[in-house]
């Protein structure tokens, strides 16, 4: 059961089409994090804010496509969705949602230390420690989605 998508280098394999055992995987553990954002009081919203800030810094075309629409579905604004690559820049965002996606940037960029311990004090003003898990996790599982996509090649499709 192979699929394969030519790209520039050759052809690429859909990663979760030739590994469905694995990818199967992922997508339960995506499913325990959906459980305990919810159960931490993450909403729908500040999840999908961070699946899409790590999308954008992992440049995760298929993710920020799934994830926009989910985002808009959990009635999320246009507006805001505009400017989350620069939510730093903009009062739009609430205390809350700008400490999960700082810590959503330091999961992604782990090696930037300093940051890393900056988005965790912020965290902790905010957050508690199961929500602070929380946004951790959703970072990690997007993070991982984000490579399946990206080395698989995925599409981003009409419609």
């Amino acid at each position: 059961m192979s699929d394969t998508v030519r790209a520039s280098g050759g052809q690429r394999i859909y990663l979760d089409k030739q590994s469905p055992d694995a990818y199967r995987a992922l997508v339960r553990t995506a499913e325990a994090v959906r459980t305990t954002a919810s159960e931490a009081g993450l909403d729908r919203i500040l999840v999908e804010l961070v699946n899409l800030r790590v999308s954008q810094l992992n440049g995760c075309a298929s993710c920020l496509d799934v994830h926009t629409r989910a985002a808009l579905r959990a009635g999320e604004t246009t507006r805001r969705l505009g400017v989350l690559a620069a939510w730093r820049d903009t009062e739009l965002f609430t205390p809350r949602e700008r400490a999960a996606l700082a810590l959503a940037e330091a999961t992604t960029h782990p090696s930037d230390a300093g940051a890393q311990e900056r988005a965790y004090a912020e965290a902790r003003e905010v957050l508690d420690d199961d929500a602070l898990s929380a946004v951790i996790w959703v970072a990690i599982a997007i993070n991982a989605f984000n490579r399946v996509s990206i080395l698989s090649k995925h599409p981003v499709r009409e419609g």
